[in-house]
């Protein structure tokens, strides 16, 4: 708890300098300050405290910082300190989360007490989401982008340099290569405090654009019978996810650049202006910078998206993967099933390296769920016209095979060569 810090904000001097006085007698680092606009210059992000404030302040007052603060950090504890006459307000003010209030006048006791609870409280609120930061970002991002092959490893690094930045991001895949998964390791790696919220623009139709995104007061058109709050206000301090982007209309492109570039919503039905604090990941299946061209999606909406691009393999550009990707569907589908996980032959990897994968890495999940079933699977029944050539399917199976025993064999070319009962230059071509 000593790298904690407690800022106390009093406009009286004697008073302040009082209760920093018994805080840093009891070994509590505190700060003083007589104003919010002065205190809000030492606050951060991940702030690594508390606040005390007086509710009646000179400028912001206690209650609106508590309020802010609160916005920006649901777990960060606030605690008031009120005149005789402030107890209704502080009543309130505990139902909107400060985390208590001491009134006046009280011994400096009370208040060391009551600021060494919510320092503990603090404390572990800021480990917990250390830990989480670090579960995502250590072997957690490994486990669920799996993938040994160089785009992979590639994507991986590109996620972990970005994720923890401000900028919205674009995501180009195929349809069922895993852009919801990656757009949610984003979310966890990002250190954001909000919810992750996911959107499908293709099934959101225009007439429902604007409740569904901006929500809507009570009475704002027939049905409206109580508050609704948007998705957009919803995913305050996270992010919102948006999926086919492209199929979007124009008209609902608009709105939303607009939102993406004053970061301000307004309920329909309100004239109030709410400020959102939110990050973008929209993802697509198309080239939007083709689509822009041809007027058929905003160039400036493409642009505002486009700050920083990830681009999701197919399965079929990176083969070497899918043997790994399968056993780990098998063993997945085997508990969810309460099955024996099946022995993965020889004969089974090689049907799996030769298929073309139309639906990518959730049809290969489809096939794990058949296999674990004993079902038979589409690979071995796939029409001849939709089969790779002889040549590139057996090459695509050697290339697999060979990255698959490099890695059990922890990228050793001699033992894997031995393995794979082929000369160690000759696998040294293969491998270049």
């Amino acid at each position: 708890m000593s790298n904690l810090q407690v800022l106390v904000i009093e406009d009286d001097q004697d008073v302040q300098l009082g209760y920093v006085q018994a805080l840093g007698l009891d070994g509590i680092p505190a700060q003083g300050f007589d104003s919010v606009e002065k205190a809000r210059r030492a606050i951060g992000r991940d702030f690594a405290g508390i606040i005390v404030s007086d509710i009646r302040l000179p400028g912001m007052d206690g209650l609106a910082f508590m309020q802010e603060l609160l916005a920006d950090d649901p777990d960060l504890p606030v605690i008031l300190i009120t005149g005789h006459g402030d107890i209704a307000m502080a009543v309130q003010a505990m139902r909107d989360g400060a985390y208590d209030f001491i009134q006046k006048p009280f011994l400096p006791q009370v208040l060391v007490s009551v600021v060494q609870r919510a320092m503990e409280k603090r404390r572990l609120a800021l480990e917990v989401r250390q830990l989480r930061r670090q579960l995502a970002a250590y072997g957690g991002l490994e486990s669920r982008l799996i993938g040994n092959s160089n785009v992979m490893a590639e994507l991986r690094r590109l996620v972990q340099g970005v994720a923890a930045t401000p900028t919205d991001i674009l995501i180009n895949g195929e349809t069922g290569a895993g852009k919801e998964l990656l757009a949610r390791c984003l979310h966890d790696l990002s250190g954001r405090s909000g919810p992750f919220v996911a959107l499908n623009c293709g099934g959101l139709p225009e007439t429902l654009f604007d409740s569904e995104m901006f929500g809507h007061e009570a009475g704002a058109f027939s049905g409206a019978s109580k508050q609704r709050i948007g998705k957009i206000e919803y995913a305050q301090h996270g992010t919102l996810f948006l999926d086919e982007i492209e199929s979007m209309s124009m008209p609902m492109q608009i709105k939303l650049l607009r939102v993406l570039q004053e970061r301000v919503i307004e309920r329909l039905g309100s004239n109030r202006l709410i400020p959102v604090d939110f990050r973008v990941i929209a993802a697509t299946k198309a080239d939007l910078s083709k689509l822009a061209e041809e007027d058929k999606f905003r160039a400036d909406l493409y642009f505002r998206l486009n700050v920083v691009t990830l681009d999701l393999p197919p399965l079929r550009a990176r083969r070497e993967d899918i043997p790994l990707l399968f056993d780990y569907f098998v063993s997945q589908s085997a508990l969810r099933m309460n099955r024996p996980a099946p022995a993965i032959t020889a004969e089974v990897v090689r049907d799996l390296m030769a298929y073309h994968w139309p639906g990518n890495v959730r049809e290969l999940r489809n096939q794990a769920d058949r296999f674990v079933l004993d079902l038979k699977m589409v690979p071995g029944s796939a029409a001849a016209d939709s089969q790779p050539t002889l040549h590139a399917a057996v090459e695509s199976f050697e290339k697999g095979m060979i990255a698959e025993e490099l890695r059990k064999q922890g990228g050793n070319v001699s033992k894997t060569a031995e393995v794979l009962k082929i000369a160690k230059t000759t696998l040294f071509d293969k491998i270049r």
